[in-house]
């Protein structure tokens, strides 16, 4: 019960992040809206996660990680159900903002609950596998249904059910917060990790989000064939993130780095189909390494506060995909319909190895 308590906040903040973007281009029919609008049902989400993300560590510090975990995947599920209510776009951004409020109480949450249950890396890394694996299934699944109601309707569905599954998992043990923390956030430490969660985390989603119609509309491929190359990018951290809690995954760190811009970059103009796949399994794989090395470094920096420190770290991930998304929504607009776009993506994940340290 404590992994499957665990794992439910990483669930519903992963299916989340990719749920509209599945089905972008319908979402813009629906609505009658331009995709960059769409990019904004992101946004929306992530104005309100990355901005709980320190606060949320703090809750957790203070009054347990399943008290607030369980509280934000309630939330979660409230604003997606709501989103159903209406077909106006700046009513669905309000409830995506107000989901964006449970995914940040409950990814810290549940990052938290799996150190003081389960403690370990490798722990730290499966727990990001279950919510990149989340966005990757939800970028396979959402388009075969095509409707503008179902992203909206599978997150109140996951978050109501992560919600029982947390509620009754094992209580964590308790430790009393400090009132030192805020000033550490500076800690060069923690901003180097940011830097690596914001490319390969932040990046990673920025790119699931756009890659499906990128690939549809570019490539011409259908809607089912670029929704299976598109969840790549997001599925296969199944299998790194797990890898990036053991000392084999800190020795390909900088490659990963390297490899995800490389990969990026072949993405924007893969044709044949069979490269494209190739490019969006090496983004994929890319994006997992880092994950349980930025969260669990970030940890032991501030055992004092160990969730606050997590939070910042995701913040950083979380202000990414929210500044990015609509970015590079916008590049489709210009000439090589969205290709410049991810170009530029492909440089900034690059040249994050800079900011990996020796240990």
């Amino acid at each position: 019960m404590s992994w499957a308590g665990g794992l439910a906040p990483a669930v519903s903040a992963g299916w989340n992040v990719a749920n509209t973007g599945a089905v972008a281009t319908g979402i813009a029919h629906a609505y009658g809206v331009s995709l960059a609008v769409v990019g904004l049902f992101t946004t929306g989400l992530f104005v309100t996660h990355a901005a709980l993300q320190v606060p949320a560590g703090r809750l957790c510090d203070r009054f347990g990680a399943r008290v607030v975990g369980v509280a934000g995947l309630l939330t979660t599920a409230l604003g997606s159900a709501l989103a159903l209510a209406w077909r106006d776009a700046g009513f669905a951004i309000g409830m995506r903002a107000l989901a964006g409020v449970g995914t940040g109480l409950s990814f810290v949450a549940g990052s938290d609950y799996v150190r003081s249950k389960i403690g370990t890396t490798v722990a730290q890394g499966v727990f990001g596998a279950a919510s990149m694996g989340a966005g990757g299934v939800a970028l396979a699944v959402i388009p075969q249904f095509g409707s503008w109601r179902a992203p909206f309707l599978s997150a109140a569905v996951v978050g109501l059910a992560g919600a029982a599954m947390l509620a009754t998992a094992p209580r964590e043990p308790r430790r009393p917060a400090r009132a030192t923390v805020l000033p550490r956030l500076a800690d060069p430490r923690l901003r180097r990790l940011a830097a690596m969660h914001s490319a390969s985390f932040g990046l990673s989603v920025v790119i699931g989000n756009w890659v499906v119609t990128l690939l549809e509309r570019d490539g011409h491929d259908s809607r089912t064939v670029a929704g299976v190359a598109g969840a790549l990018v997001l599925l296969l951290g199944i299998v790194t993130r797990p890898l990036g809690g053991t000392d084999f995954g800190r020795k390909l760190l900088r490659a990963s780095f390297l490899a995800g811009g490389a990969a990026t970059a072949v993405l924007a103009v893969a044709h044949p189909l069979p490269l494209a796949f190739a490019a969006a399994a090496a983004v994929g794989l890319s994006a997992g390494i880092p994950f349980a090395i930025a969260f669990t470094s970030a940890q032991r920096a501030m055992p004092e506060a160990p969730a606050a420190a997590v939070g910042f770290v995701n913040m950083a991930g979380a202000l990414t995909i929210l500044v990015c998304t609509p970015l590079l929504g916008l590049t489709f607009s210009l000439p090589g319909d969205g290709r410049i776009g991810f170009g530029v993506v492909a440089c900034a994940w690059a040249l994050t190895v800079f900011s990996v340290g020796r240990r």
